[in-house]
């Protein structure tokens, strides 16, 4: 049940995969966690401010809600340990080299980027150019 913690082995086996759903974050200042199943969110988390949901944006638009762009989501399926130090720099870097913003919620399983829709095929370019990179260099050393 652990996860990888070498950053090199971490990086050369993202097996990131783009996930077909678009997604939006979304906000609720009444809610609380386990509310508004409706929507069918992929995440959830508790803020001061209220609980933000991370559900499929067909879901929101059909309740009406409000949200600031949407995302396409980015699975590494690499099982990355919680005590694993650097991978979320390194894959947010590579996007940010791009002029991407990216968004991780780190599981138990797995690490799970939003990109913008609009770029969710090259973000997977990038990502999957990152692991080949790094796949290489493992195996010419």
């Amino acid at each position: 049940m652990n996860g990888l913690v070498e950053l090199d082995e971490l990086i050369a086996t993202l097996d990131p995969v783009l996930d077909g759903e678009e997604y939006v974050f979304i906000t609720q200042a009444d809610a609380r966690c386990g509310e508004r199943q409706e929507l069918q969110p992929i995440a959830t988390f508790a803020e001061r401010e209220g609980l933000t949901l991370v559900v499929p944006k067909r879901n929101a638009d059909g309740a009406g809600l409000q949200y600031d762009g949407s995302f396409q989501r980015i699975i590494l399926r690499v099982h990355s340990s919680l005590h694993a130090v650097g991978l979320t720099a390194a894959v947010t870097s590579a996007l940010a080299r791009c002029g991407m913003s990216a968004n991780v919620i780190a599981a138990f399983y797995h690490d799970h980027i939003f990109v913008p829709t609009s770029r969710g095929q090259e973000a997977l370019q990038v990502l999957e150019g990152l692991a080949n990179e790094k796949s290489e260099n493992k195996s010419n050393s």
